[in-house]
C-alpha cells in the first residue's frame, strides 16, 4: 500500500459513509475539505474503490438470496472452466457475483424464486458432471429467503479497513441490510432505478438527458430511493491494492437443538472486523471474511469457532474454504442490472 495517513482516513470514510458528501467526509475524517475533494479524485482515478448501486431486490419481488460452492478437479485448467462456465451459467440473470480459483468456486444469486435457482443449479451440476469438472461432492447450496432470514453484512469492508488503517472510530451495524418492504414503482421510478443500478456514477444531469425526466425529479427520486429502501449505494475498495490476500468463505450448520437465538442476533458474536458479509436464518449461516495475511485468518478462523463451541451453537465444524486472491478469477463482481431488469421490466 502507498497511502498516506490522510488518504487511508478519506478512504475508510468514503466506505464507512458512501453517500456522504465532500464537506461530511472532511467533518467524520478530519481532514479540510479540499484535501478531501483531491484525494477522493484520485483514489477513484486510480481505482482504489468504485461505487455499487445495490437495488433492495426484496422489495420489488425477489423472493430469496443464495450461495453455491463447489470443489472442483485441478486437473481441469481454470480457463477451460471459466470458458464453459461463462457461456452457461454466468449468463443468468440471478448470480450477481461469482468467483473461483483452480479447485473451487462460490457464486451468491437474487430470485424471484426456489425453483429459478434450482434450475441454474441443476444445469451447473449437469454441465460441471458431463465435463469431468466436479470432484465427488454435489455443489453447497445455502438458500436465504428474505422474510426469514437476516443479512447483517452485505459487502461492508468498512470494518476490515478500520482494523487494516489502524483507524479508531465507533461501530455501527446494521441489523438487517435487505429487511423487507414491498414497494410499488411508477414506469419512471422503474427506469431511473435501473439506470443508477447499471452505472451508479452518473449525475442528474446525465440521467435526465437519458430519462427525459427534469434534474429536480431526479433529484427527489434518488433521495427518495435512498431514505426510504429503495436503494442502497456500497464503496467496493481494490483487495490488491489495499494489501488483503485471502477470502475465507464460510457455510454454517446450527445445531439444532441448541441454535443461536434468531430473534436476539446472538449469531452477530461470531462477526469480526475482517467480516464482509454475513448471513444467517434460524439454523444456517454463510460468513464471508478477507485478510491481509494468513496468521489473520487464522486468528480470525480460530475466534469464530471458539465462539460456535463455546455457547455449544454447532455439532459439526463448519464447510470453509479459503481463497488466495492472487490465485482467484472474479467472473461476475457485483453485477445488479440484470436481475434488477429482469424483475422490474425496465
Amino acid at each position: 500500500m502507498s497511502l498516506t495517513e490522510y488518504e487511508k482516513k478519506v478512504l475508510y470514510t468514503i466506505v464507512k459513509y458512501p453517500i456522504a458528501n465532500d464537506r461530511e467526509i472532511a467533518e467524520k475524517a478530519e481532514v479540510k475539505q479540499s484535501t478531501v475533494a483531491a484525494i477522493r479524485k484520485r483514489l477513484r482515478k486510480e481505482g482504489y474503490y468504485r461505487p455499487v448501486a445495490i437495488p433492495m431486490l426484496q422489495n420489488f419481488g425477489a423472493e430469496l438470496l443464495a450461495f453455491t460452492q463447489a470443489n472442483f478437479n485441478p486437473v481441469i485448467p481454470l480457463s477451460k472452466r471459466l470458458e464453459i462456465t461463462e457461456k452457461k451459467i454466468e449468463t443468468f440473470e440471478e448470480i450477481v457475483f461469482s468467483m473461483g480459483e483452480e479447485d473451487k468456486g462460490f457464486s451468491i444469486a437474487f430470485s424471484k424464486s426456489y425453483t429459478d435457482i434450482a434450475r441454474i443449479n441443476d444445469i451447473r451440476t449437469k454441465t460441471f458432471g458431463k465435463l469431468g469438472l466436479l470432484e465427488k461432492e454435489y455443489p453447497d447450496i445455502a438458500v436465504f429467503p428474505f422474510k426469514i432470514s437476516k443479512i447483517y453484512r452485505f459487502f461492508d469492508f468498512s470494518h476490515a479497513l478500520k482494523k487494516t488503517f489502524e483507524i479508531e472510530d465507533d461501530d455501527s451495524e446494521v441489523n438487517n441490510f435487505f429487511s423487507v418492504d414491498e414497494k410499488t414503482l411508477s414506469k419512471n421510478e422503474k427506469n431511473l432505478l435501473c439506470s443508477i443500478t447499471e452505472n451508479p456514477e452518473l449525475n442528474s444531469k446525465q440521467l435526465s438527458s437519458m430519462l427525459g425526466l427534469t434534474r429536480h425529479t431526479i433529484g427527489r427520486l434518488k433521495r427518495k430511493f435512498l431514505n426510504e429502501g429503495y436503494l442502497r449505494i456500497v464503496n467496493i475498495p481494490d483487495f490488491h491494492k489495499l494489501g488483503f490476500c485471502l477470502l475465507a468463505f464460510y457455510h454454517i450448520f446450527f445445531d439444532p437443538h441448541n441454535p443461536p437465538d434468531f430473534e436476539k442476533d446472538e449469531a452477530m458474536d461470531i462477526i469480526t472486523d475482517e467480516t464482509i458479509l454475513m448471513t444467517t436464518r434460524e439454523f444456517e449461516s454463510t460468513l464471508i471474511s478477507i485478510h491481509s495475511s494468513y496468521e489473520a485468518y487464522k486468528s480470525s478462523n480460530t475466534y469464530i469457532l471458539q465462539k460456535l463451541k463455546e455457547n455449544g451453537w454447532i455439532a459439526k465444524n463448519p464447510v470453509v474454504k479459503v481463497y488466495s486472491l492472487n490465485k482467484t478469477v472474479i467472473i461476475k463482481n457485483l453485477s445488479f442490472y440484470p436481475i434488477t431488469k429482469k424483475l422490474l421490466f425496465c
